[in-house]
């Protein structure tokens, strides 16, 4: 048996001679493990709201985006995209074509984002979930054309879910000079019937911005027969996404990038994943304070084993084994309270995710969600293990070489 750690085990669980000792090793272990149980729950709510923001994007944007490198738009046949489409674990395959437009409705205008898709881009994405009102996907009836506008944009300009006259939308003309005398001409003019439903996303980039219509509307409006501003995949259940991917852009070559959902809304994740490092630093600071308490209890220890160590000493012991004996026992304040912060952490995540006793507001449905959402990762708690056995370890280390030279002679 190694001596050292026998000596401390012994140490830390026995009664000293002082009661006091008992009671700060105590306050010690109770410190690691707060700070500990912080650390968890705290990246487990971060990763509960990037999952939850993931979720809404997942509805409308595809698995896989592809987009012209140079230019906003390139030839729908051009033979990469082609070859593409063609790969047998591509399941749904999507052209695209959006751009600026103006849209008018009655006294009200507004700047969208008018994106045209073809019509199996509910079967691309989870769009048909998002959905509000009394109509259907739809996206055009014979040589009429349908606009499903986001929340945002029908509230903004008074449209509801069903709006009665035709919706204007304009776009500047692609040739031709601007003719002063009148500007109007200078814009292709086109109409969107209503099919009696709005999208929600629940996130202002879309709602606020969007109108979704058919590709062959936009490629009319927009002069732009036979091009795409993207291609947009879902590939096929059990497809190894990393593999089909990688495979894609060597088909792309240097001419196209090619984007997964994470990528497509790289600024709102990398904010997050930036929050998300910058709690888990200040609860590391927070940490290693709670250590200071392990070395007040390991100085104390030490004055009171004066009389241990001398007898220690007699019986052979080095400087080096009785330095390691303090040195074991600082350890294992810090595994005991790593091991009993992750597992009331991690308990606490459980209860959240079962009950949401914490709730967003006092009013059901004044959030997205109603509690703060909570997803653990098991990477996260291997993290927040090593971070804290790598502070308690070295937070002692020092203070027992100091006090030992110190204290033990």
């Amino acid at each position: 048996m190694n001596f050292p750690f026998y000596i401390a085990r012994r140490y830390l669980f026995s009664k000293k001679s002082t009661n006091v000792i008992n009671i700060i090793s105590g306050i010690s272990i109770v410190g690691v493990a707060v700070a500990t149980m912080a650390l968890v729950v705290t990246l487990s709510v971060f990763n509960g709201f990037h999952d939850l923001v993931a979720s809404f994007f997942t509805q409308f944007d595809p698995q896989l985006k592809i987009v012209p490198v140079v230019g906003k738009t390139a030839s729908a046949n051009d033979p990469a995209l082609l070859r593409i489409k063609q790969l047998p674990s591509v399941a749904v395959a999507t052209e695209c074509l959006e751009d600026q437009a103006l849209a008018v409705y009655g006294n009200r205008q507004q700047m969208i984002r008018l994106k045209g898709v073809e019509d199996n881009f509910d079967s691309l994405t989870h769009v048909r979930e998002i959905l509000e009102g009394e109509g259907d996907f739809e996206l055009h009836a014979a040589d009429m054309y349908y606009g499903i506008p986001g929340l945002g944009v029908a509230y903004q300009m008074g449209l509801g879910y069903t709006y009665q006259q035709p919706l204007k939308i304009y776009a500047p003309r692609r040739e031709g000079q601007l003719n002063m005398a009148n500007p109007s001409d200078g814009f292709v003019e086109d109409e969107l019937y209503s099919p009696g439903v709005v999208f929600c996303m629940k996130q202002s980039k879309y709602d606020k911005n969007y109108i979704l219509t058919s590709i062959d509307f936009t490629r009319q409006l927009f002069d732009q027969h036979g091009r795409l501003s993207s291609l947009e995949l879902r590939l096929r259940t059990g497809s190894d996404f990393e593999q089909v991917k990688r495979q894609i852009q060597d088909l792309a070559g240097g001419r196209f990038h090619v984007y997964d959902r994470y990528e497509q809304q790289e600024d709102t994740f990398r904010i997050m994943k930036v929050e998300k490092l910058i709690a888990y630093v200040f609860l590391t600071f927070i940490l290693l304070i709670a250590c200071f308490n392990i070395i007040g209890s390991l100085s104390m220890l030490i004055i009171d084993k004066r009389q241990d160590v001398v007898s220690l000493r007699n019986l052979g012991a080095t400087e080096r084994q009785i330095s390691q004996i303090f040195l074991f026992e600082g350890r294992m304040i810090s595994v005991i309270g790593a091991l009993i912060g992750i597992a009331v952490g991690l308990l606490l995540c459980w209860l959240q995710q079962q009950y949401g006793f914490v709730r967003l507001g006092t009013s059901e449905g004044s959030f997205v969600v109603d509690a703060y959402p909570v997803s653990v990762h098991p990477s996260d708690v291997i993290i927040v293990l090593v971070t804290v056995l790598v502070v308690g370890f070295l937070s002692v280390w020092y203070p027992v070489r100091y006090f030992s030279k110190r204290l033990l002679k």
